[in-house]
């Protein structure tokens, strides 16, 4: 349920916040499509791969928060000179419905415009239905699909490209 009428706050990454990031994905993943720790591995390499390759210039993190808690993330990681990506997006259940996800992709893309990249590409699954109607709804394309089975679960994976 949302905190309704509650006002967040998009902030920069700091210390800690990538424990947060990789516990709500670890915690609400498995809670709504059933998928195992391997997905959290997932997240923590990522994660880890932002901390230690992290450009300023290139790349950015949207910490979101409401009433000073922790309630979702997203992050702009160069590809090359032309391509950002969009990582870890992330909504805790708590905050649907406050607009967070609009936000935090907003200024994503906000950032990836500034900073000169020509495209942003995504990967998500087909179970990810409310993700997946917010980045249709800005303007992304649906470019590749992939069945397999990933994080104990059969999965089509998507790749999602928005010329900027």
């Amino acid at each position: 349920m949302a905190e309704a009428a509650k006002p967040f706050v998009l902030r920069p990454h700091g210390p800690g916040d990538m424990g947060d990031v990789i516990a709500l994905h670890g915690r609400l993943y498995p809670q709504m499509f059933g998928w195992d720790e391997t997905f959290e591995a997932l997240v923590a390499r990522i994660a880890a791969d932002f901390i230690l390759n992290f450009d300023p210039v290139w790349e950015c993190s949207f910490i979101a928060e409401v009433e000073g808690e922790f309630r979702g993330s997203a992050f702009v990681v160069k590809v090359d000179d032309d391509v950002s990506k969009l990582r870890l997006m992330i909504i805790d259940q708590k905050a649907h419905g406050l607009g967070l996800g609009r936000a935090l992709l907003n200024e994503c893309l906000s950032f990836a415009r500034r900073a000169g990249y020509r495209k942003m590409t995504l990967w998500t699954n087909d179970v990810q239905t409310a993700a997946r109607a917010l980045y249709a709804s800005a303007g992304f394309e649906l470019v590749h699909e992939e069945p397999g089975h990933d994080f104990g679960v059969d999965l089509v994976a998507e790749t999602w490209d928005l010329m900027l």
